[in-house]
């Protein structure tokens, strides 16, 4: 008899409800399309890690695409117990991310800049988000052989937010995908702020944006890449591609997901999370 796989996706921002500047709706579902698409499969969705432990047992796959929420003690502990155990876990974009802290510095419009704090489940995940840029067009260049990768050019163009990650485990960690960024060229306040660029490699040039990590029988794939948001309003672009230098951003911005190339990391991934690999 065959059994039917299960998926668990995990999509929403923090406060519980909010979107967090992303457009969490067209990624939800765009990320249930893959996951159904031609598969026999059983979906369950939450918006946060709350209540993760009762998920786990049965689910396969997670996938997850966060702005603010990450797994907090017990949830940490169950995600990483179901990862030893075999589970595999598709990350994407803020799921580096989690709680930031305000500091004494001097952020956008006067107000405290904040920095990210480092927990636990950084260290379940494998990496550590400490800023990104703002948006641009940079290029991907694919450096290992993975199911999630197979299929890729060589090399890719995406618009995007370009997020510096530090890996926690290097020796552990098949790197997958890379940029080259010498140094953050974010202007005064925007993002972020941090003490030492821990995300640039020995050679003062290349960023993570992927990669793979065994965890006990299990595995984990990390992509960095994935913003979307819509609605913004103000003082931001009106532009659909021009990128601004002071952070300004265009009014909605889902240019990544329409790329040929970020679809079949997508597909890619839902085949090797199902053990189609």
């Amino acid at each position: 008899m065959t059994t039917t796989k299960r998926a668990h996706l995990i999509a929403g921002g923090f406060p519980p409800g909010s979107p967090a500047r992303h457009d969490m709706n067209y990624a939800r579902l765009q990320l249930l399309r893959k996951l159904e698409d031609g598969n026999d499969l059983s979906i369950t969705v939450a918006n946060d890690f709350q209540d993760i432990e009762r998920w786990l047992p049965g689910t396969d796959l997670l996938v997850t695409y966060v702005a603010g929420p990450y797994p907090m003690g017990s949830e940490n502990e169950a995600l990483q117990g179901w990862l030893e155990a075999g589970g595999r876990w598709f990350a994407l974009h803020g799921t580096s991310g989690g709680k930031a802290m305000k500091t004494e510095r001097v952020g956008r419009n006067g107000r405290p800049a904040r920095m990210m704090v480092k927990g636990p489940h950084h260290g379940t995940l494998g990496c550590f988000f400490l800023n990104h840029p703002p948006i641009s067009a940079f290029d991907v260049t694919v450096t290992g052989d993975h199911p999630v990768t197979r299929g890729l050019a060589g090399r890719f163009t995406v618009q995007d937010e370009l997020y510096l990650i530090e890996l926690l485990d290097p020796d552990t960690s098949h790197i997958l995908l890379t940029t080259e960024l010498a140094k953050d060229p974010s202007p005064p306040g925007f993002g972020f702020v941090y003490d030492k660029d821990t995300s640039v490699q020995p050679d003062g040039k290349t960023r993570v944006l992927g990669y793979a990590r065994d965890v006990g029988k299990g595995e984990i794939v990390y992509v960095g890449l994935g913003h979307c948001h819509t609605g913004r309003t103000g003082n931001e672009s009106s532009v659909d591609t021009s990128i601004d230098p002071t952070g300004a951003m265009p009014p909605e911005l889902h240019s990544v997901w329409e790329t040929e190339a970020f679809t079949r990391l997508l597909e890619n991934a839902v085949a090797w999370g199902l053990g189609k690999d």
